[in-house]
């Protein structure tokens, strides 16, 4: 299985750099697979750096250009992928069918919403436009589909994060039983930080706006320093990192957030 895995993302790669550019519908029958078989092998090849993906299909590679902002956020995807693997998957497991959820900008609950795709009758709140084209309706009928984006507007960042008071002011009003935040940064005395003044202010809302705030955060956040400060410590419910976090810091993060998890790599 592995073998025909490997062949048919081979023969993708081979058709879009023969094309420039394919759609997935004309993947997905050149290959007699669906078009979630395709959009998964995509997501792949665009993490190993094979491909780019776009709306609908894939091109080829493009470096700088007018594709900056995006180049930004897919090269961060590339970084501590097993790690956030990990965590997406053990996080995953506290999201139940019917629950509405917030997930933030950034990789790390891009790598989530990829683990969330299949649960049934999800609303998902969210300010990244990455995220809100993973649970994009599928282009064939046939596939189920049941769960509900909201997304929130505002300014773009070069992580492709919406953010600002037009962010806030969707999230105010809204009920969510989880918000889930990736950050820039975990510091004991500065603690969740981003670079970004205006998505302080969203994550803010978002984290307000969920029952339970769980941060997710690779090892190698912790003592990262952003400019500004998003929450202290002790306003997480839980923090999930990997174990590649040395266990000082364990020691220390244990006793500032409600909880806790180190995930195995």
């Amino acid at each position: 299985m592995l073998v025909l895995v490997a062949e048919r993302r081979s023969r993708i790669v081979a058709e879009v750099r023969r094309r420039g550019a394919v759609s997935i519908a004309d993947l997905a029958a050149a290959l007699d697979v669906s078009a979630m078989t395709v959009r998964r092998d995509i997501d792949q090849l665009a993490d190993d750096g094979e491909l780019d993906k776009v709306r609908g299909g894939a091109t080829t590679r493009r470096e700088g250009g007018a594709a900056g902002h995006e180049r930004a956020f897919a090269a961060r995807t590339q970084q501590q992928v097993a790690a956030k693997r990990a965590i997406a998957r053990r996080v995953a497991g506290l999201v139940e069918p019917g629950m509405a959820v917030g997930l933030s900008g950034g990789t790390t609950a891009w790598v989530l919403a990829q683990e969330l795709r299949e649960v049934a009758d999800l609303t998902v709140v969210t300010n990244s436009l990455p995220v809100a084209e993973v649970f994009r309706r599928p282009d064939r009928a046939d596939e189920p589909y049941t769960q509900s984006v909201v997304l929130t507007g505002g300014v773009r960042t070069p992580s492709d994060a919406l953010v600002g008071p037009v962010a806030v002011r969707s999230l105010e009003h809204l009920h969510l039983d989880m918000a889930f935040l990736g950050v820039h940064g975990v510091d004991l005395h500065a603690g969740l930080t981003t670079p970004n003044l205006l998505e302080a202010e969203t994550d803010r809302a978002l984290l307000a706006a969920g029952q339970e705030a769980v941060v997710l955060a690779d090892h190698t956040k912790w003592g990262v320093v952003g400019l500004t400060t998003i929450v202290d410590l002790h306003e997480v419910d839980r923090l999930v990192t990997d174990d590649g976090l040395d266990p000082r810091a364990r020691e220390v993060l244990g006793g500032q957030v409600g909880e806790l998890w180190v995930v195995p790599v």
